[in-house]
């Protein structure tokens, strides 16, 4: 763990290090291919950073946060769009925290909604001991539970540690800037639609960053060839698709094993979905759809369905699921004998 945690430090000094560069030298490079051409090696860098690390957690958020959205936020950067621009913000730690981490702040997002109550009362510490509850379940009793419980314990675990990782890291910009922020998600579990579960509730911060890289510039493309009325469509599954080859990129880098392509399968299959979705809504009229109860579950059978067939099988072949189950019981044995440490500690120097 110790010489993890070494790799894990160079790896985050290399991303502030080269965010850095992109704020005092690629920001000063005009807009379009020659800020582009600059920000290469980077885009290179934290494509390859992941590779240094081997262990699940580790590798997967630096490829979550910097593979992918921090990638993405410098791609739209090149041209003054996305969160980092038109101009870069006014201090350099405000530029790292907004890049690299999964946030959304409220003035820089045309699709902020206003905070709405929720329906359930889950907040980060709900949901931390959710998510602790499910990872000791599984570590300790996962053989005795039937198969699909545990798929869906999975269900359950994925969102809930989405959820919370991205709530840690809107308290820690708001400590840190004061930023306001968007939530992470808004209740997925009462979509009435995929459009809705994708594109208004679900890992918010991805859906906005799919659809500024690549939902609206394949839209604007298609525009041409198949006309403003149909061109959404080829956006929708190029954005699904893109969307399948990062997560299958992630599952990669955890695993090191060999894709398969079901997840890729597996939103794509969404993607499609939610086209013929947008068809059916078009063509039939408002008072024969149906009751938002019915709608509600109809669109997480369909998730939880297509998740058992396509989503989590791979995640369980290449070891994904037992890498993050084991790496969770060492963190907390970690924990507690570092807290026993301490406590025997402050008890010898009271005695």
């Amino acid at each position: 763990m110790e010489g993890e945690l070494k790799n894990l430090i160079k790896v985050w000094i290399s991303v502030i290090t080269s965010l850095c560069y992109c704020y005092f030298i690629c920001s000063r490079v005009p807009k379009g291919k020659l800020r582009l051409l600059s920000l290469l090696p980077i885009f290179s860098l934290f494509t390859l950073l992941p590779l240094s690390l081997s262990y699940a957690f580790p590798t997967g958020i630096t490829t979550f946060f910097v593979t992918w959205l921090a990638n993405s936020k410098l791609l739209l950067f090149a041209f003054d769009l996305g969160p980092l621009s038109p101009n870069p913000p006014k201090s350099l730690s405000l530029f790292i925290i907004i890049a690299c981490l999964p946030i959304r702040t409220k003035h820089h997002e045309k699709y902020s909604k206003i905070t709405k109550p929720r329906k359930l009362p889950l907040n980060l510490g709900t949901e931390a001991v959710s998510l602790s509850v499910l990872l000791g379940i599984l570590h300790d009793y996962e053989e005795r539970i039937h198969p699909k419980i545990v798929l869906l314990m999975y269900c359950c675990m994925l969102f809930l540690m989405v959820d919370v990782l991205i709530y840690v890291c809107n308290l820690a910009a708001r400590a840190l800037v004061g930023l306001e922020l968007e939530p992470p998600s808004d209740e997925p579990y009462f979509s009435t639609s995929l459009q809705d579960f994708w594109g208004r509730r679900w890992n918010l911060m991805v859906t906005n960053t799919l659809r500024n890289t690549v939902y609206k510039p394949v839209k604007s493309a298609s525009e041409k060839l198949v006309g403003p009325a149909w061109a959404p469509l080829p956006g929708v599954l190029a954005a699904f698709l893109v969307s399948g080859l990062m997560h299958e990129l992630l599952i990669f880098y955890v695993t090191r094993v060999t894709p398969t392509w079901e997840l890729t399968a597996y939103f794509v299959l969404h993607g499609v979905f939610v086209v013929v979705e947008f068809g059916v809504k078009m063509a039939v009229p408002d008072r024969w759809r149906l009751p938002t109860a019915v709608s509600v579950v109809a669109t997480m059978g369909f998730m939880v369905a297509t998740g058992f067939w396509l989503f989590f099988p791979p995640l369980i072949k290449s070891g994904a699921d037992a890498k993050v189950i084991g790496e969770y019981h060492l963190f907390m044995t970690f924990i507690k004998r570092n807290v026993v440490f301490i406590g025997e500690k402050i008890a010898g120097w009271w005695a």
